[in-house]
């Protein structure tokens, strides 16, 4: 399945967010969205979630969704949203609880993602017992068990470490070199963007317009830290959103 945001503005009372944001996120590609604080990238997410619908222009679904996709859209979040009081494998059960799925066809579904999240051992320890990794790789887990079309990920790893960050974005890229999936990528990191977007988006500061869309041909399993290529890449995204990061800064400084 593909999404087609047409003609998208939007304005929170007297504050305009984002623009005239025209963009396609193909199927089977990951597209980052990146740009200074406030320029409206989560807002864009949750449009292209049906969350939200915005002031003007619309959201498009085309193509056919995957065998057996229980969400065509389906979120990861900074924050985990994983429930306290169920082990893993029970956060991972809920979304197909949700469809009515239960006994042997959940246990197949749950055992497959753990496998391919590496989270097996863990299936019954509880959030609390986790690392902060851990705990995203359950919340990714309970995304892939929906198969959905497009999963929509908002700064997922923006709150673990550098070290962590590096395992995650591995493991993203492992998942995807095994089934391509399609997804929206925010983030405020540049090397994530560059080592896991296909296509980077840039957008400008508030309201948000599309200053740029950068191409990146590397296959993801061959990208590496310290990569010349890569570095050229996150220097010209650095180049494009660095006046925009100031301005940004200085007005929601005066907000």
């Amino acid at each position: 399945m593909e999404l087609t945001l047409e003609a998208v503005s939007h304005a929170y009372g007297d504050v305009t967010v984002l623009s005239d944001i025209t963009l396609g996120i193909p199927e089977g590609q990951i597209v980052c969205i990146v740009g200074p604080s406030g320029c409206g990238k989560s807002t864009l997410l949750r449009f292209l979630g049906g969350l939200e619908r915005p002031d003007t222009g619309q959201v498009l679904q085309s193509g056919p969704v995957p065998e057996g996709c229980l969400n065509p859209l389906t979120y990861v979040f900074q924050d985990f949203a994983l429930l306290p009081w169920r082990d893993v494998a029970g956060n991972i059960s809920l979304v197909l609880e949700d469809h009515g799925i239960r006994g042997a066809r959940a246990e197949a579904i749950i055992a497959d993602v753990l496998a391919r999240t590496k989270l097996s051992d863990f299936h019954k320890a509880l959030p609390k017992q986790l690392s902060g990794g851990m705990k995203q790789r359950v919340a990714i887990a309970r995304a892939l068990a929906v198969n959905p079309a497009v999963m929509l990920l908002d700064e997922p790893l923006s709150a673990l470490d550098a070290q962590t960050r590096e395992l995650l974005m591995d493991d993203l890229v492992t998942l995807w070199e095994r089934a391509p999936f399609t997804a929206v990528y925010v983030t405020h990191n540049l090397s994530e963007a560059v080592r896991l977007g296909h296509r980077i988006v840039v957008l400008s500061r508030r309201p948000g317009t599309i200053r740029e869309v950068v191409t990146i041909d590397t296959p993801l399993g061959e990208r590496r830290a310290g990569d010349p290529a890569l570095e050229a890449h996150q220097a010209r995204l650095w180049h494009l959103m660095r006046q925009e990061a100031e301005a940004a800064d200085k007005e929601l400084g005066h907000v």
